[in-house]
């Protein structure tokens, strides 16, 4: 972000534009809407200018700039529509002490105006960095036909009412008062203030709102393959108790004011446990909140879903679980591959390289069969504990392996071998990001190649 988005007070500040044509036009069209003190210094000012300043909305000065005229300016446009011109009453503003903004100049020009959705006092600011302002005139016309023409009106009155609102609880029950109101169309302002009266008796002699709790899977770590359901959830969290392997870009989308609480766990190292994250929830959604217990991945899979299930269950608190497209599904994607495959085998097998005993035991002799396939969770730091009991048990030390780390993100990666070289091919990698590791699977494109090299060498 090369330009930070804030909502400055204008109100009784000198704002200056530079210029009388098209380009002036637009910005104090914009401008005029605000409760800034105007001024327009122009030789040839269009005619609008000139009414506006007959009307007294604006303060004209009909010559070319000089400096002292952009003196306790909280802002400059240059908009004379002419390159020399404008770098010439840019710089008088710069020593002035003005921020300035040249009109279709984002290269010199120290702030942006940003694409508006005016319902005062409601305003939606679109920018793109001057990248796509096509892209922004989109979002604002989509934001248009979403938005009340009547939420301006709604949220002036509300704004008068929130002495009243005072009387709620701050938190959740103040919030869904609001809720409430806001979910409305309201035309006049006299059904808005009886709204807004009944509206409060009834959120003042309900009863204590009781807590819930929805154990969420925030998916591999793309937020694009974030569920539906799942964002719904984020939006209306009070509490938010996520894992260390939920995505930052994923945390992003819960509701601003949710309280956000760090469970990491970590394999071989320090870590919450799960008593503690257990009494987190509980606490929480005692107090009354909507708590999002965000899992990476999907709940259901190696998630210890079941114990947290236990403890709502016996502490008397409604759950309900909101399964995640599981790491294992993002990663084979990523490969071109499929876990089943006729004439390959008929099932998969998912399967955890340790627990919370350590090392996972499983029927290794099962899975050294030619064609088994697996799906080896949390496989990164047992990779040679599986590796050497695959092969005691008499797997081919070419099967296919391959470990896809950061699955569906940014950085993944995708180490193609055999199970013979996963250790040292795994240490000589230095993987820092959670890892998958596929038992009889290659990527598609590696395959390719070892089978032409294969071809080659046969030649």
């Amino acid at each position: 972000m090369k330009h930070f988005p804030i909502f400055m007070a204008l109100e009784g500040r000198r704002v200056v534009v530079s210029g009388g044509g098209e380009a002036a036009l637009a910005k104090l069209r914009l401008l005029l809407k605000t409760e800034a003190k105007l001024t327009v210094v122009a030789k040839t000012p269009a005619p609008e200018i000139v009414d506006w300043a007959a009307e007294g909305r604006l303060t004209l000065i009909d010559r070319a700039m000089e400096a002292g005229d952009a003196l306790c300016a909280r802002l400059f446009y240059a908009a004379n529509e002419d390159d020399a011109e404008d770098a010439r009453v840019a710089d008088l503003a710069h020593r002035d002490g003005a921020l300035v903004n040249v009109v279709d100049n984002l290269q010199d020009s120290q702030f942006i105006t940003p694409a508006m959705v005016d319902r005062d006092p409601v305003v939606v600011a679109i920018g793109t960095e001057g990248a796509a302002p096509v892209l922004a005139r989109a979002i604002k016309k989509d934001i248009e036909e979403r938005l009340s023409p009547r939420l301006g009106l709604m949220a002036r009155i509300g704004k008068a009412f929130r002495a009243k609102a005072d009387a709620l609880p701050f938190g959740v029950k103040r919030r869904e008062f609001w809720a409430d109101y806001y979910a409305q169309d309201i035309a006049t302002e006299d059904a808005a203030a009886s709204t807004l009266d009944s509206l409060l008796d009834k959120h003042l002699n309900a009863s204590a709102k009781e807590g819930r709790v929805e154990l969420v899977g925030a998916g591999p770590g793309d937020p694009d393959l974030l569920t539906l359901k799942a964002r719904k959830a984020l939006d209306a969290a009070d509490v938010v108790i996520y894992d260390r392997l939920v995505a930052p870009e994923i945390l992003e989308l819960a509701r601003r004011e949710a309280v956000m609480l760090s469970a990491g766990k970590e394999g071989f190292g320090p870590s919450v446990t799960q008593d503690a994250i257990n009494d987190m929830i509980v606490t929480h959604a005692r107090d009354g909140a909507h708590v999002v217990r965000l899992k990476s991945g999907d709940p259901t899979m190696f998630g210890r879903l079941d114990e947290e299930i236990a403890a709502c269950d016996a502490a008397g608190i409604a759950w309900s679980v909101v399964p995640g497209i599981t790491s294992a599904s993002a990663a084979v994607a990523a490969l071109g591959q499929s876990f089943t495959k006729r004439g390959r085998n008929s099932g998969v097998r998912f399967i955890t390289g340790h627990d919370t005993k350590g090392f996972a035991d499983h029927d290794w002799k099962t899975l050294a069969r030619e064609g088994e396939v697996a799906a080896i969770y949390m496989g990164k730091k047992s990779a040679r504990f599986i590796q050497g009991r695959l092969l005691m048990h008499g797997a081919d030390a070419l099967t296919q392996v391959t470990v896809i780390e950061n699955a569906s993100r940014p950085e993944q990666r995708i180490l193609a071998t055999t199970l013979g070289e996963l250790e040292p091919t795994l240490t000589n990698a230095k993987l820092a990001g959670p890892a998958l590791v596929f038992l009889g699977l290659a990527p598609r494109a590696a395959l390719s190649a070892a089978q032409q090299h294969e071809m080659e060498a046969a030649i």
